[in-house]
């Protein structure tokens, strides 16, 4: 609910006050209901307020607790209050209004250091220890709140954002090579796989689901959380599932609604904003309040070229979800003239950092000034569930379905195919070669003579400066391979997608800037590490079974979504289709900034010029609606948002 920010001297050095002021001057770009400052001999404390819930209004941040020589700052919304004032045994008159800072403070004197592991929400704060002389801080498991900073022999300072650290006069703006380069050498929309590092040289961040301790002129991480899930949960019916995990979702999702704002949320007509919508509005209707929905769609003279099986304006399947569930007002912004181009340079300032999601970041911006305009507090969305909830796509039903016969289990495969056909409208003759080729991919590539090589992205890096910084060997200890993968097939892919921290940081550095930016929260409940944990201990066929792909998430809505959009096997939304169309005008101008871009001294040091090239003469000079799907487009897109990085910090 904040920005907050920090100075420690090591050595009882005099704290600047100038110094102190400038670091803070720096968050004025964001609106703020209150700011306030603490310091004792050493320590700075700073806080940048604004008020999301309704314990926030007023609350004194930074705070000193007398008694207990503890002071903190913090930006935190903790969901698990009722369960850790019952374990704090706080009593029951004071719990409605104690804020989640001194909720955090309350749980660091019982448990100390161990304290992020008892915490729910999305948070960041740094804790001063008096007695001890000790700073400690945490980020919340999955990043959703950003920490960076910056320690040297004798200080140790800290922020929500990078920029107010360079009004430091000992802080120097220079690029991180190391980032950059595995920012250009990843192919998927992973930015780095070393999660302590930023675009920045000697600007650090605390990593998801890690601590900081800063005591006696030390810095030490460390990793507090793991998502390990043991034995799967064994019940006794499909439905028996579908009831634990409705209780489980409705959990994090009502959890999420606490705000003395308006609430509203991402609407999309799929499966995990519809069911994050449908029990967010049912919850509100009991506080008599109506939930916002803001959805994305193209401009109007938009004409619709992708294949059937898609569609770009999802509104036929919102209103169904809208009407099916009531109590939602829904908002339907097509940002007329909007461009992702036009927007780079903002966007780029407002994360401070080169990005990958080019295609969506007008329409993610214009949704959260849209609902900031309206009073929203509080905006949900389910980016995370398809590896959460709504996990099962077609690959991983194939998969399934090998596995049946390679393990000989006719019946239930012959079962499922029939389903499968009937949902898919296909049949068995078309099936039985595909899942083979699953189940026997060595024996069909003897049979088949297929000596075919696997495709691999066009690689942005020149070749020269990926072998100074040694990135290739550094993704490959982190199993990071050419397609973007991090497994050899989907389940093991999707357990280190939990496990490995770097897939973390993109989301959580976007919506925390966002949301200062607007003064509001982003809100994921299908990111709930309680649902998270549950969602990974159901057996596999949960997802896959009844010849439905993300079978499980489509039983447990039953009555919740309507069956138009619950069972919709046949028709996608794809949100970028008209992306061309936005940048057509400006299509020229976007070539010619890559053609000086491709001869421009300060970034030829960093690019594969021939792969930007290549990219070049592959598109043409002319813009196509379907290049937004073309790797050679993300080449010139990533490549462009680079470049304009590097000229603004020269």
């Amino acid at each position: 609910m904040s920005a907050i920010a920090g100075i420690c001297h090591f050595y009882e050095e005099t704290l600047n006050p100038v110094q102190t002021s400038n670091l803070m001057k720096a968050f004025q770009r964001y609106p703020a209901d209150n700011v306030h400052t603490w310091n004792k001999n050493n320590i700075f404390l700073g806080c940048h307020a604004q008020w999301i819930t309704p314990e926030s209004i007023g609350e004194p941040l930074p705070y000193y607790d007398y008694e207990k020589k503890l002071a903190i700052t913090a930006d935190a919304i903790i969901d698990n209050r009722d369960e850790l004032f019952d374990r704090l045994q706080v009593e029951r008159t004071f719990r409605k209004t104690i804020p989640d800072s001194q909720l955090i403070l309350l749980a660091y004197y019982r448990w100390g250091e161990e304290v992020p592991k008892h915490l729910i929400g999305d948070f960041a704060f740094m804790i001063w220890d008096e007695k001890k002389q000790k700073l400690f801080g945490a980020r919340d498991f999955s990043g959703a709140r950003t920490l960076y900073f910056y320690h040297d022999q004798s200080r140790f300072a800290f922020s929500t954002t990078i920029e107010p650290l360079f009004t430091l006069p000992y802080i120097e703006k220079n690029i991180n090579e190391e980032w950059l380069a595995e920012f250009l050498a990843i192919p998927g929309m992973v930015e780095a796989v070393d999660t302590q590092s930023t675009a920045y040289k000697n600007i650090h961040q605390i990593p998801p689901s890690h601590s900081v301790t800063v005591e006696d002129g030390r810095v030490a991480l460390l990793r507090y959380s793991t998502i390990q899930v043991g034995e799967k949960i064994k019940l006794n019916s499909n439905g028996e599932y579908e009831e634990a995990f409705r209780e489980v979702f409705n959990e994090a999702v009502t959890s999420r609604l606490r705000t003395h704002g308006k609430v509203g949320s991402h609407l999309s007509g799929g499966l995990d904003s519809g069911t994050v919508v449908s029990l967010a509005a049912k919850a509100l209707q009991k506080e008599n309040k109506q939930l916002h929905t803001f959805s994305y769609v193209p401009e109007e003279s938009f004409t619709d070229w992708t294949p059937k099986y898609y569609i770009p304006d999802e509104r036929t399947f919102i209103k169904e979800t809208v009407n099916h569930v009531g109590n939602i007002n829904d908002h339907y912004l097509s940002f007329e003239g909007k461009s992702p181009l036009t927007d780079v340079d903002d966007f780029l300032d407002l994360m401070e950092m080169p990005y990958k999601f080019f295609e969506n970041i007008f329409w993610l911006k214009g949704i959260s000034e849209e609902a900031h305009n309206q009073g929203i507090k509080i905006l949900l969305n389910g980016a995370r569930g398809n590896h959460s909830i709504s996990w099962g796509s077609w690959n991983l039903s194939m998969d399934y379905y090998a596995s049946l016969f390679k393990k000989l289990k006719w019946i239930c495969l012959n079962h499922e195919l029939n389903q499968y056909c009937i949902n898919n409208k296909t049949g068995k003759s078309v099936m039985l070669p595909i899942i083979a080729k699953r189940a026997f991919p060595l024996i069909t590539k003897i049979f088949t003579n297929n000596h075919q090589i696997d495709y691999q992205f066009p690689s942005l890096i020149n070749p020269a400066f990926a072998q100074k910084t040694k990135v290739f060997n550094k993704l490959q200890e982190y199993g990071v391979n050419s397609s973007g993968m991090l497994g050899k097939n989907l389940n093991e892919h999707r357990k280190n997608h939990y496990n490995h921290l770097f897939v973390w940081n993109k989301s959580g550095t976007a919506t925390t800037k966002l949301s200062l930016r607007y003064s509001l929260w982003d809100r994921d409940p299908t990111n709930d590490i309680r649902v998270i944990r549950f969602c990974l201990a159901l057996p596999e066929e949960q997802f896959v079974q009844g010849g439905m792909e993300r079978s499980f998430i489509r039983r447990a809505t039953k009555g919740i979504l309507p069956d138009k959009v619950r069972l919709n096997h046949h028709i996608r939304g794809v949100q970028g289709a008209d992306t061309i169309h936005r940048m057509s005008s400006n299509w020229k101008l976007f070539m010619d900034e890559i053609d000086q871009l491709c001869t421009d001294p300060i970034t030829l040091e960093f690019f594969d010029i021939k792969v930007l090239k290549d990219s070049v003469e592959k598109l043409g000079k002319e813009p196509r609606p379907e290049f937004v799907w073309a790797d050679e487009f993300k080449v010139l897109t990533r490549s462009l948002i680079v470049y304009r990085f590097i000229k603004n910090l020269n």
